[in-house]
């Protein structure tokens, strides 16, 4: 094994990725939107969705900006944490209540979410190891988290709900 492979991976302090978060968020709002979002370059970079949830407990809209990458029809993207243990609230969420709303560049559009499983969470997995940021030495970073990475799928469903 190399000494890249055995040494774990360096992470920003927690705070700073907190306070990275914060910061998109705020610049998507002072923009009106135009800045903050990004489509997917496959296999290159992966893109920046911004995902309306509803509270699990509250009942109110969450929203939440995310990288992910496409898929066919779905979007992808990893329930990470910033690659702390335990779940986003964001993956709580949609746990409780699976149907939400993505915004992407060319407009908004409601998804139903799941967790891959198996082949199809395999398949994903190497899928968005390919990607720009996410890629080198994924598996280095999942091995932070005491417990497996979720890899979700955002499923297109129709305006009515179906």
């Amino acid at each position: 094994m190399s000494e890249q492979q055995t040494r774990p991976p360096k992470l920003p302090p927690r705070w700073f990725i907190r306070a990275a978060w914060v910061l998109h968020r705020g610049l998507y709002r002072l923009s009106g939107g135009r800045l903050g979002l990004r489509s997917p370059i496959p296999l290159g970079r992966f893109g920046m969705m911004r995902l309306t949830t509803i509270g699990r407990r509250s009942g109110e809209e969450r929203v939440v900006i995310l990288g992910y990458v496409e898929d066919g029809p779905n979007l992808v993207s990893l329930a990470m944490n910033g690659w702390a243990d335990g779940d986003p609230a964001w993956w709580l969420n949609l746990q409780a209540r699976p149907d939400a709303r993505v915004q992407l560049t060319d407009g908004s559009r409601p998804i139903r979410a799941h967790r891959a499983e198996g082949a199809e969470r395999e398949r994903l997995w190497h899928l968005i190891g390919q990607y720009d940021g996410w890629g080198d030495g994924i598996d280095n970073f999942a091995n932070l988290r005491s417990t497996e990475t979720a890899v979700v799928v955002f499923a297109p469903r129709s305006a009515s709900g179906g």
